[in-house]
Parts: structure tokens; C-alpha cells; sequence
């Protein structure tokens, strides 16, 4: 039988993976630059750079741009909760929230999603949680302007909360509406959230109507992979599925 060789990238990622494993390479320390690293697996630099794209996927380097690789600290696993009428409001006090509000005008594909003209005036509210200093999780809420309240809070619990305050909004909502897929994020979110552009992401568009049909709010979110799961139940009647004696 023959076995296939390990490649150099494949196999430098194994060592700095088991380097890290055993406590050699500590959470939240800086890994030697990648010029050391280059000269001491004797390897280009490009091969040592996918090398350690392959372990930033992985979540287990973090690429801090003009500071160097870091062991990534293990992150707190949060979970969406979809589909029902009252979610889960509890989550970790250690999630600190960043929060900036804009007005904007309705542009790409805001107008097909909120279901308004082009140019029409918004409320953007951008959400990003932070696990210590590590960037956790972003989300982007719009509101048309005339529904937005006068004063935005100064800070919410945390975005994942976002399906909370969708729940009891003003006016009432009569459908919510949510689609969830998995994606690579674009260079700006990766930036953002400090990810490698090859790990995949959450992304949750959630959609708000009242009875006239008219959308409230839209929320997009954006979970990294390693960090997030999504969870969806589906309640079912039991009386009406028991065979009638």
C-alpha cells in the first residue's frame, strides 16, 4: 500500500498544532514572526503562510495585522436561537458590546430587503461583541427612519439578542422571517471580526413584517464558525398526531 507523503504546509501545521497542544505555544501568546518560522522549518515564506492559514481557519492562530500570529484563547460557543416566539435572553456577562448608530440611505441591497425606494432614509445600528479583546460576533439592524425610536439605547446586552428585541418590537409583528446559510466571509468582515478569510461564517438574515406587510426591521448577523452554532426547534401537536380510539 502506498501512503501519501504529508506535504510541507501539512506538515508544519501539524507540529505548530501539537506545539500548541502540549503548552509550548501558550493562549494569547505571540508565535515567532514568520520569518523565524520560515527559517526554521527551511521553507518558503508563502508555504509557511499556509501553514498558519490553515491553523487561523482552524481558530486556533489568530492574525493580528502589523502585531503577528497569536495562540487563540479559546472562545466562549454561543448559540442562536431561531424559530421561536421568546429566545433565550441569558448569555455571558464576559460578551462586551460595541454599538454605533447612522443614518443612512437605502443602497445595494437594502431597498429589495427592507422592501422600500431607493435612497429611503435608515436607521443602521452596528453591534460587535468582544470576548476580552477578541472581536466575538457583528451585526447590522436597519429600521426605516419614521420607525426609529428617538433615542437609541447607548448599549445592548449583546447581539445575539437581537432576536430578542425582535420579538416584542412596536408596532406588532405578524411574520419573522429568517434564512440562515454558510459563506466565507468577505475581507472586510474577516478584518473586522479578525478571522481568516477561509473560515466560515454564520450569516443570518432576519426579516420583521407587521400586518399590513410592511417591514420593520432587518437584521443581519454574522457568527464565525468556530464560536457559533444555530439552533431551530419545531414544536408539534401531539393531540392531533394520536390516532383516535
Amino acid at each position: 500500500m502506498i501512503r501519501s507523503v504529508p506535504s510541507r504546509r501539512d506538515a508544519i501545521a501539524d507540529d505548530l498544532r501539537h506545539q500548541i497542544s502540549i503548552g509550548h505555544f501558550k493562549a494569547g501568546e505571540r508565535l515567532p514572526s514568520e520569518a523565524q518560522l520560515a527559517t526554521h522549518y527551511t521553507v518558503s515564506t508563502p508555504t509557511l503562510r499556509s501553514a498558519l492559514a490553515a491553523l487561523q481557519g482552524e481558530g486556533l492562530v489568530e492574525k493580528i495585522h502589523g502585531n503577528g500570529n497569536f495562540v487563540r484563547r479559546p472562545l466562549r460557543r454561543i448559540t442562536y436561537l431561531g424559530g421561536v416566539a421568546e429566545p433565550s435572553t441569558t448569555f455571558s456577562a464576559s460578551l462586551r458590546v460595541t454599538t454605533r448608530t447612522t443614518t443612512i440611505e437605502a443602497h445595494s441591497h437594502l431597498p429589495t430587503l427592507l422592501n422600500v425606494p431607493p435612497r429611503s432614509p435608515l436607521t443602521e445600528v452596528l453591534h460587535i461583541a468582544h470576548e476580552g479583546k477578541t472581536p466575538h460576533s457583528l451585526a447590522r439592524i436597519y429600521v426605516p427612519r419614521d420607525l426609529a425610536p428617538a433615542a437609541p439605547p447607548a448599549a445592548v446586552p449583546s447581539p445575539e439578542q437581537i432576536a430578542a428585541r425582535l420579538a416584542n418590537p412596536r408596532p406588532l409583528l405578524t411574520e419573522v422571517q429568517e434564512r440562515l446559510s454558510a459563506r466565507l466571509p468577505t475581507q472586510e468582515e474577516a478584518t473586522t471580526l479578525r478571522i481568516s478569510t477561509s473560515l466560515a461564517v454564520l450569516s443570518l438574515t432576519r426579516v420583521a413584517t407587521d400586518a399590513t406587510g410592511r417591514v420593520v426591521e432587518a437584521a443581519l448577523l454574522l457568527l464565525p464558525g468556530d464560536r457559533a452554532d444555530a439552533l431551530f426547534t419545531t414544536r408539534l401537536n401531539v393531540e392531533e398526531r394520536t390516532p383516535k380510539t
